[in-house]
């Protein structure tokens, strides 16, 4: 298993981050997704690429503020995500871990650093669908 985590602070209160990170049914401010279907239950959902690329996720867990956890696969991997949320000051701290195995011994070897820029991209849309 690979494992990546990018910590980053926002300027925003906690409720206003957690809003956006959870709600799957808005998703214009992902510059990488161009579409998501949520299941009927809300349980799970599946996000498509610019390229049609789709990854299946299923919410494992969801504490509202803090905590929201989700297991992933799609046809190269299969994984775990974790995300922290936490009150900084006025501001919100985010702690976002994924952990992810890929059966290609060659996808091994780049998976780490794709996870790294995924992560990166994330924040970045994040922090300018927050204004900041």
């Amino acid at each position: 298993m690979k494992k990546s985590t990018i910590i980053a602070n926002f300027c925003s209160p906690i409720k206003t981050v957690w809003n956006i990170v959870t709600d799957n049914t808005a998703y214009a401010w992902r510059s990488n997704v161009v579409r998501i279907e949520v299941s009927d239950d809300g349980n799970s959902f599946t996000e498509f690429t610019n390229e049609g690329f789709e990854t299946q996720f299923t919410i494992t867990m969801k504490n509202p503020y803090e905590r929201y956890e989700f297991d992933m696969k799609n046809k190269n991997m299969n994984g775990h995500w974790i995300g922290l949320f936490s009150k900084d000051g006025s501001g919100t701290k985010i702690e976002f871990t994924e952990e992810v195995e890929v059966a290609n011994p060659i996808m091994n070897l780049f998976v780490k650093s794709y996870l790294k820029r995924q992560q990166e991209t994330y924040v970045i849309d994040l922090r300018k669908s927050l204004g900041e």
